[in-house]
């Protein structure tokens, strides 16, 4: 099996998976999206998004094929053009930081290291760049009983509206958008190096640092490697909604 993972570029946003291709659950806010749902394309508002954050600040994402077959994506960017990225408890990410809002291994390849690959392209290109550090709104999909029973109900409205669904202009439930098909995995984040630094029940902010003073390498590299060796052993860590 021959895997390789190339960064996305403005001519080749059609090798975006499909969900990736139509998902505007980061670039749109939720209640824009709402407003404008059946009037608006989410594949032209996706490259559009995508085609304005390339020009202005350059690579923003980073493309798995295995075979000659997409596997699967990750896409990063300044905080700043994320819209739902000022919605969450946990918000606002650190202003030197890079927001990581997708990773994802497609159909029939997630128990491959298409995950492991994607993180090692996206380390890469921001450690080329200057990046100090990458930042993620990781989610857990179980929170403890006791968490839940303490929200208030400021606080539910909030998450309400972080989770609101955005749905196509097909309504296809297929391709509807929501935390747990949009979102990075809370566990699978911490196991590739990532450290909490804004706890949560749902929704904590986690950070993995770049800068070469810190050892990122050696860590990074660490901790990628023993995931990969737990995935051939175990079924692998859920990352987001197949």
């Amino acid at each position: 099996m021959s895997t390789s993972v190339t960064a996305l570029t403005l001519g080749e946003l059609d090798k975006l998976p499909a969900h990736a291709r139509r998902c505007v659950f980061w670039e749109m806010d939720p209640a824009v999206a709402e407003d404008s749902r059946g009037f608006s394309d989410p594949v032209f508002e996706k490259e559009a998004w995508l085609s304005t954050v390339m020009l202005e600040w350059g690579s923003c994402g980073q493309v798995a094929n295995v075979d000659g077959n997409i596997a699967g994506c990750a896409l990063y960017s300044p905080p700043r053009v994320v819209p739902r990225a000022g919605l969450f408890p946990t918000s606002p990410v650190s202003p030197d930081a890079v927001l990581l809002t997708t990773l994802r291994a497609e159909f029939p390849y997630q128990d491959a290291d298409i995950a492991h690959r994607l993180m090692q392209a996206v380390v890469a290109d921001l450690v080329r760049r200057g990046v100090r550090a990458l930042e993620a709104f990781g989610l857990r999909t179980d929170p403890p009983a006791k968490a839940l029973a303490e929200r208030t109900v400021g606080s539910m409205m909030l998450m309400e509206r972080i989770a609101s669904p955005i749905r196509d202009a097909a309504s296809n439930p297929a391709t509807e958008c929501s935390p747990e098909t949009c979102m990075i995995d809370a566990d699978f984040l911490e196991e590739v190096g990532f450290e909490v630094i804004a706890p949560h029940h749902r929704f904590p902010r986690l950070r993995l640092e770049l800068n070469s003073d810190h050892g990122w390498k050696e860590d990074v590299e660490h901790a990628l490697d023993q995931l990969l060796a737990a995935a051939a052993m175990t079924p692998p860590t859920r990352i987001g909604a197949r």
